[in-house]
């Protein structure tokens, strides 16, 4: 019983983690890219191309942690043993 319940908390907190990273990347680099919308064109696709590689991997690794403990948390509750 130990071993599933080890698996399967960390299956959970890795798909969370890895989820998480996902999201975290998308949204902050959407909300970066922000900055670049008063450029003219050329000067805004140089803006994106510079912001895009720091915003993904700042929102990743936030994304990645935080899903990552969440997902242990709700991994670790989901196979608590309950008391008879």
């Amino acid at each position: 019983m130990t071993k599933n319940r080890t698996l399967t908390c960390t299956f959970v907190a890795l798909l969370s983690g890895f989820l998480g990273g996902y999201i975290g990347g998308q949204i902050t680099l959407s909300l970066h890219s922000h900055k670049c919308q008063n450029q003219t064109w050329g000067l805004k696709e140089m803006c994106n191309v510079l912001i895009t590689p720091g915003a993904v991997w700042q929102g990743s690794t936030t994304g990645l942690w935080t899903g990552t403990v969440l997902g242990a948390f709700v991994g670790g509750s989901l196979t608590r043993r309950t008391q008879e």
